[in-house]
């Protein structure tokens, strides 16, 4: 089965035994629960548009392992073209789902693992780049979702993992056995996670031979004896348990994240892909970390479409579509929105091959994509929110406006343009604060400045990257200094 349906995936997650907790609680049905469940819709669609012929070319590959037809959620990136759809693929699922549809950062783990892991072979001798393949296989051939974890709660920010008060601040070997590893600590933020088959471990940091128990990347089925997950919190998350289909403004969409915790893990050998080899932690943060700016160039725009486009609508209902500084603010936000999809191009387009094969993103561009991406939703949400209006924070509830005495008061007064029903303006206005303000704006709005590295982790890669000292002899050479 190199392609599962979303009826496939849904029931493949339900044969799990996932340890959950939600709001103080241990969830015995995760794939059903009411806050959860959106989360996993927003998964199923990416199952559900490779089998779309429309979309096939997009959500699909062929595997260089087998030459099999599958998802290009698991597939290795072999030229630029590879890097390129991929960007595509994921603006046209934030267009489908409004929300974060959680398998980017198990793609961009895999391509960042592959490379790291055949280099480390070649120079030390290991066998993780061969237990990496196998996994791989595994993974394209069941059409896992996987979770990238990569970020540790990482305790005091001024001291390395092997200094902290509490070691399990960052995620590392407590025992090395003869059949494998055992692992204690703590992955933070993990995006889709309990939407996830496997997990795959990588260091957050590059670490120094002091901190070499910390070095570490492994692969574990999600529901492995010895771990846990602890929901997060979402702005507006309750009104999903309200009922209706208003309030929460997408309904059937969402996403999550969880802290997923290790209490003595123990993972065999041969799913272990680093253990100490600390030289290596340092381009396994960083490869990762490009692929996934890369990605945001494609799934925040996206989900911009989709605030644009309510924008617009709420313009429309509101009887202000024909004034000039409305038309203005929209041609704005889709500037700014063309901007970001622009460096997610770019930075796939001038892709270079590593020494395995797969394709890797200019670093340079992908890290100036994620960094306009930490300003320019911001700037998208605030025009959205102007044009909007303030009815979008004080409306009535949904039970407001279903009821029977006050309802038809409800729908007088929030009333825009006659011939557009209350109902349809109340629906659009809502999927607007969910997007900048309520769960969607965990995947929107937040995410866009702390997802894949705070936006001074891009700055650092910035400089860097940014090659200023021939960038000085350039100038020299037109000034004519000779040193």
């Amino acid at each position: 089965m190199a392609l599962k349906t979303s009826e496939q995936y849904e029931a493949s997650l339900r044969k799990l035994n996932l340890k959950v907790y939600l709001l103080g609680e241990l969830i015995e049905n995760p794939v059903d629960h009411p806050i959860i469940r959106p989360s996993l819709n927003s998964v199923k669609m990416t199952y559900a548009l490779a089998h779309n012929p429309q979309h096939a070319d997009l959500l699909t590959a062929t595997s260089h392992l087998t030459g099999h037809k599958i998802n290009r959620f698991c597939h290795l990136h072999q030229n630029t073209d590879d890097l390129i759809k991929k960007v595509k693929m994921q603006r046209l699922l934030g267009q489908k789902t409004g929300a974060c549809f959680q398998r980017c950062v198990g793609m961009d783990a895999i391509n960042a693992v592959d490379s790291v892991t055949f280099e480390m072979d070649k120079k030390l001798g290991t066998k993780y780049h061969e237990r990496f393949l196998k996994f791989l296989l595994m993974m394209q051939e069941d059409d896992l979702t996987v979770d990238g974890a990569m970020t540790d709660p990482k305790g005091d920010r001024s001291l390395p993992p092997s200094r902290q008060a509490d070691p399990d601040l960052y995620t590392h070997v407590v025992e090395r056995r003869k059949d494998g590893i055992v692992v204690r600590g703590a992955k933070a933020h993990q995006t889709g996670a309990i939407n996830s088959h496997w997990i795959l471990v990588m260091p957050t940091i590059a670490m120094t031979k002091e901190d070499s128990d910390y070095a570490l990347s492994f692969v574990a089925p999600a529901d492995a004896e010895g771990i846990s997950y602890i929901y997060g919190r979402q702005s507006c998350d309750t009104r999903k348990l309200e009922g209706g289909n208003i309030d929460v403004g997408n309904h059937h969409f969402g996403g999550h994240e969880a802290l997923m915790v290790f209490d003595n893990l123990f993972v065999p050998w041969e799913n272990v892909l680093m253990c100490g080899e600390y030289e290596f932690s340092g381009a396994l943060v960083e490869r990762f970390a490009g692929y996934h700016r890369q990605s945001y160039g494609g799934c925040k725009v996206g989900v911009g479409d989709v605030l644009i486009g309510a924008a617009a609508l709420a313009a429309d209902y509101n009887g202000a579509a024909k004034a000039s500084h409305i038309k203005d603010k929209l041609i704005e936000m889709i500037h700014l929105n063309e901007t970001l999809y622009a460096c997610g191009i770019a930075c796939s387009a001038e892709g270079q091959p590593t020494a395995s094969g797969n394709y890797l993103i200019d670093l340079l561009l992908a890290n100036v994509c994620k960094q306009n991406v930490t300003r320019l939703p911001y700037e998208i949400a605030r025009l959205a929110e102007d044009i909007a209006g303030g009815l979008m924070v004080t409306m009535a509830s949904e039970k407001d406006l279903r009821h029977p005495e006050i309802g038809p008061v409800v729908k007088k007064y929030f009333q825009g343009i006659a011939s557009v029903p209350t109902e349809h303006r109340v629906r659009i206005l809502r999927l607007i604060e969910n997007i900048t303000l309520g769960t969607a704006a965990v995947g929107y709005r937040t995410e866009s400045m702390h997802g894949a590295g705070s936006p001074q982790a891009q700055r650092i890669m910035i400089s860097r990257q940014g090659n200023l000292e021939q960038k000085k002899k350039l100038a020299k050479t037109i000034a004519g200094i000779k040193d």
